[in-house]
């Protein structure tokens, strides 16, 4: 019997603990799902006989050695500055471990002791990171051993509210962490345009947007994530002449979600005093020029040199930020004073579903001629718990734990799913559940 430990039931690991739950009797497998929050776990666990639920602290040194010793392999679903917590420990019990997160550069230091220990640390195989890896992965190699030379590459994912409960102005809702939704963006972002290095800082980086159309769903903006650069190298494109990936919302989104920008309201280094006694009116006010008999919402849009009767100031009205409500957050910053209110009017209702919206673009030469491919997939979640994100998070994870497993991955060491033996195997069983891409070649 192979025993896996999940660390973290969070909302992306429905998909995740269903699928091993699923396949536990055919592969003689035992999971014990490990969280803080014990009533969360047992939920995730909903008694199925070959599951237990724990109360799991990692910050317990002596629990962690102890659950984690009993496992044959650790998928970790805590937040990714902790996973290298969970590494240092499997390494030193010679346990192999799976993560959705992005790879730490402290991570990336236990490559060589994983591989003489003949472990497996792989990371990034949820959806972005992880689907996104394997997609574009699965083009590169197409193209390159058909001879063609890869010219450009852009790549943009976004996670929205599915189309027909769209029913808010800025059209989003969350799908995904709130707080991390509030500091999307944050650093300067590093791409190369035609050869050109592009340095976009953050005051910058929702005036900088691009219009993408994306199969039957339409048209939407992308803005750039931080680094781009960086995966010249992972992709094996180190001569590319464009390299960029980004973001998407929906038009419109990024000109009204850059007055907050530009006000200062995404700051989370410093706390407001008695913000729990301010207003949201007064919240605004504060990051607003001392001026008597002059309204607030006037001197926002002199402050800004907008137009008060812009679609932007409507977005801005709708959310409530002029409005005389309390607060109520203590020894709050800007940023969760803003998440606060985001989250009163962005959350999900019941019955809605969300959607995951990726698309590749590759532009390439192959005899004498340039071409272009563009890669997309749209998927729509099933309901409020197995959401899209959710499921294009936990459904690669739990694959890619069933393949080392099962000893169909067989690389050792500290990887990402960028290598045939991962994504190929991954990419086809995700196909069953419909989660695919559709090609368009120019």
């Amino acid at each position: 019997m192979k025993k896996i430990l999940i660390i973290g039931a969070g909302l992306s690991t429905t998909s995740l603990i269903n699928y091993l739950k699923d396949n536990s009797e055919e592969y003689n497998w035992k999971l014990t799902v490990g969280d803080y929050n014990l009533k969360r776990a047992q939920e995730k666990v909903n008694n199925h006989k070959n599951c237990e639920a724990i109360k799991f602290d990692i910050y317990n040194v002596e629990q962690k050695k102890q659950e984690i010793g009993k496992a044959d392999l650790v998928v970790s679903m805590l937040p990714a500055r902790m996973h290298i917590m969970v590494a240092e420990t499997c390494l030193e019990l010679n346990k192999d471990m799976v993560t959705a997160s992005y790879v730490s550069n402290e991570l990336k230091e236990l490559n060589e002791q994983a591989k003489q220990k003949g472990l497996i640390f792989l990371n990034e195989v949820g959806v972005d990171p992880g689907i996104d890896h394997m997609s574009t992965m699965e083009v590169i190699d197409r193209v390159k051993s058909a001879g063609g030379e890869m010219l450009s590459f852009r790549s943009y994912t976004g996670g929205l509210v599915a189309q027909k409960y769209d029913n808010n102005p800025w059209n989003y809702k969350f799908t995904w962490n709130p707080r991390n939704v509030v500091l999307a963006g944050q650093g300067t972002a590093q791409i190369i345009v035609n050869g050109k290095y592009k340095y976009i800082p953050y005051h910058q980086l929702f005036k900088r947007t691009i219009r993408i159309n994306v199969l039957d769903v339409g048209e939407f903006e992308g803005y750039s994530n931080r680094d781009s650069l960086a995966y010249r190298k992972i992709y094996g494109l180190d001569n590319i002449g464009t390299m960029a990936r980004g973001t998407l919302r929906r038009p419109g989104f990024c000109k009204a979600w850059n007055l907050f920008v530009q006000l200062g309201l995404t700051e989370d280094t410093y706390t407001l005093e008695d913000s729990e006694n301010m207003s949201y009116r007064d919240f605004i006010n504060t990051y607003l020029r001392y001026e008597e008999n002059i309204c607030v919402e006037e001197k926002l849009c002199k402050y800004l040199d907008i137009n008060p009767d812009s679609y932007p100031v409507y977005l801005l009205r709708w959310l409530g930020i002029f409005s005389e409500k309390k607060i109520g957050l203590k020894n709050a910053t800007p940023a969760q004073i803003l998440q606060q209110l985001l989250e009163e009017k962005w959350s999900l209702d019941a019955g809605d579903k969300d959607m995951l919206v990726m698309q590749h673009q590759f532009g390439y030469k192959i005899d004498g001629k340039v071409k272009t491919i563009s890669s997309s997939m749209v998927y729509e979640g099933k309901d409020s718990k197995n959401t899209a994100m959710a499921i294009t998070v936990g459904l690669p994870t739990a694959i890619a734990t069933k393949m080392i497993l099962t000893g169909k991955i067989k690389i050792k060491g500290v990887h990402i799913p960028v290598i045939k033996e991962i994504y190929e195997p991954i990419l086809e069983e995700l196909k069953e559940h419909g989660i695919e891409f559709i090609e368009e070649e120019i």
